[in-house]
C-alpha cells in the first residue's frame, strides 16, 4: 500500500487542530505521513513537544512525522491544505511550491468564497479543491491550540464531482476523529459559510463585539440581517442559494456560539494585525458593483473598516 503524505501549511486554530488529529491519528503509522510547515517559536515548540490541542471535550498532544520550516527537506506530498490567512495566499503557495508535484492536490480552508479560483490562477495544472472549517479555535501560545464551543466540521469537495480519490480522503479524515463532509455541491457548501463569516467577520470588527453581541441589541441585530439581506441579493446574481431561513441560521448561530468568542478578523483588527478585509467584506461590494446591486450597508461597513 503507498502512503499518503498530507502537508499542513498555516498551524494556527483551524490548521492546527485538524493537523493535530491528523498527527494523532497517523503519525508513525507508515500508513500517512503528517507533515507540518511552521515558523519560529510555534515550530521550535512543535518540534520539541509536539502541539497541543484542547477543546472542550479532549486534551491531546500530538506529533507529526516532521514539523519543518523548510519545504524541500519535507519533498512532494500528495495534499497540501492551506490554513494560512487570505492575504497570504499567493506567497504561501510559492513558499510551499517544492512540496507541489504534478498529482498533488490542493484543498484551501480559508475564509472567502473565491479562494479556489485564486489558486488556480497561480495554479492550472494542479487540481484544487474546496473546503471550507465550521470551527473556533486560535492559536494561544507557541504549540498550543485552543478550539471552543461544538462545531469543528471540515466540509470539503471538488466542483467536477465526486470521485474515488476524494471518497477515500474523507474516510481518512473521519478516521482521525474529524466531523468531514465530502461535499455534492462544493460551491454552495462554500458561500453558505462565507454567508456567516462575511457579515459575522464585517460586523464583529465593525461594531467591535463578539458574536453573541451581534444580535443582543436591536440596533446591531436589525444591522445583522440587513447586511445578511444584502449579502443574498449578491449570491443570487453569482448563482448562489443559501436555501431557505439562511437569515435565520445567522442569527442563531451567533446566538449559540460560546460566550465571548469573535471572528478572527476582528481579533486581527483588535492586535493591530493584517486582516481579510478585502476577502469578507470588500470582495461583497466588489461583486454588488459588478452585477448593479445597491448594498449600502456593505459600502458603510466596508469603507469604515478599510480605513481603521
Amino acid at each position: 500500500m503507498t502512503k499518503i503524505r498530507i502537508a499542513f501549511l498555516g498551524l494556527g486554530g483551524v490548521g492546527g487542530y485538524y493537523g493535530g488529529k491528523l498527527a494523532a491519528r497517523y503519525s508513525g503509522s507508515g500508513r500517512v505521513d503528517v507533515c507540518f510547515l511552521a515558523r519560529g517559536e510555534h515550530l521550535k515548540a512543535i518540534q520539541e513537544s509536539g502541539i497541543h490541542v484542547i477543546t472542550d471535550q479532549e486534551d491531546f498532544i500530538a506529533r507529526p512525522d516532521l514539523a519543518t520550516d523548510n519545504p524541500q527537506e519535507a519533498g512532494v506530498m500528495d495534499y497540501v491544505i492551506i490554513t494560512t490567512k487570505s492575504y497570504d495566499l499567493r506567497s504561501s503557495i510559492e513558499f510551499i511550491s517544492p512540496c507541489i508535484g504534478p498529482h498533488t492536490i490542493i484543498l484551501p480552508l480559508l475564509n472567502g468564497g473565491d479562494i479556489t479560483e485564486r489558486i488556480r490562477e497561480i495554479l492550472p495544472d494542479n487540481t484544487v479543491w474546496s473546503g471550507c472549517s465550521y470551527i473556533v479555535s486560535r492559536k494561544t501560545q507557541p504549540g498550543v491550540i485552543r478550539a471552543s464551543g461544538t462545531f469543528y466540521k471540515l466540509v470539503f469537495g471538488y466542483d467536477k464531482g465526486v470521485n474515488e480519490q476524494s471518497r477515500n480522503f474523507e474516510k481518512l479524515l473521519q478516521e482521525a476523529s474529524i466531523d468531514a463532509v465530502l461535499s455534492e455541491n462544493i460551491r454552495a457548501s462554500i458561500w453558505k459559510k462565507f454567508f456567516f463569516i462575511s457579515v459575522s467577520a464585517s460586523l464583529t470588527s465593525y461594531y467591535d463585539v463578539s458574536f453573541n453581541e451581534l444580535v443582543n441589541t436591536e440596533e446591531r441585530l436589525n444591522m445583522t440581517v440587513g447586511l445578511a439581506e444584502e449579502f443574498l441579493k449578491v449570491a443570487k446574481a453569482e448563482g448562489i442559494n443559501p436555501g431557505e431561513n439562511a437569515i435565520e441560521q445567522v442569527v442563531n448561530r451567533a446566538e449559540v456560539l460560546p460566550a465571548g468568542t469573535t471572528t478572527s478578523m476582528h481579533s486581527d483588527f483588535r492586535a493591530g494585525n493584517r486582516t481579510e478585509v478585502e476577502t469578507l467584506t470588500g470582495v461583497i461590494v466588489h461583486l454588488a458593483q459588478k452585477h448593479r446591486i445597491y448594498t449600502p450597508l456593505y459600502d458603510t461597513v466596508y469603507n469604515a473598516l478599510k480605513n481603521r
